[in-house]
């Protein structure tokens, strides 16, 4: 299988084919707010973002920067060749659940101690992330999780027949 044409970035923006493998962690200079059940779960000018070969970035907020009990825990762990065994949060706020909507890696691989005390969310599973003020778009797919922003091009790994690029 074939990987689709890279798109030539524009200016100001950023390709995902330029990420690095394995990915980087880079802090986040703007404001990254959640909001979920028509409240915000989280608000963070410290948030990082986890770059990585042909996904969108992943961003890592700082659990002391969510509202108190937006983070349930939840069944079930998975694995980062990189990163580490992951753990999984509900996400509550206003009234509503977002089921396995969160993930965090509690004692992570050399290189990602920073994502230690972060917390990564689903963008699909809220009702709006925002980087800068902007409204990100939710990767297709959901397995990578990533933020889609006006600031990066594709294609993006994720959705239907790009598992084998």
């Amino acid at each position: 299988m074939r990987r689709p044409q890279r798109i030539e970035p524009g200016p100001g923006q950023e390709s995902v084919w330029d990420y690095p493998r394995p990915p980087a962690v880079e802090p986040v200079a703007k404001r990254v707010v959640v909001r979920l059940g028509g409240v915000v779960v989280a608000d963070t000018t410290n948030a990082v973002r986890v770059l990585e070969t042909s996904h969108p970035p992943v961003y890592y907020l700082p659990v002391a920067d969510l509202a108190d009990d937006a983070l349930v825990p939840a069944e079930g762990s998975s694995m980062c060749e990189f990163k580490g065994r992951a753990r999984y949060f509900d996400v509550r706020g206003g009234g509503v659940a977002a089921p396995r909507a969160a993930w965090n890696y509690p004692t992570p691989e050399p290189g990602y101690e920073q994502l230690r005390d972060r917390v990564a969310i689903y963008p699909s599973a809220m009702d709006s992330c925002e980087v800068g003020g902007e409204v990100v778009q939710a990767q297709e797919g959901d397995f990578y999780g990533g933020w889609i922003t006006s600031e990066v091009v594709g294609p993006f790994k994720g959705g239907a027949g790009t598992f084998g690029w």
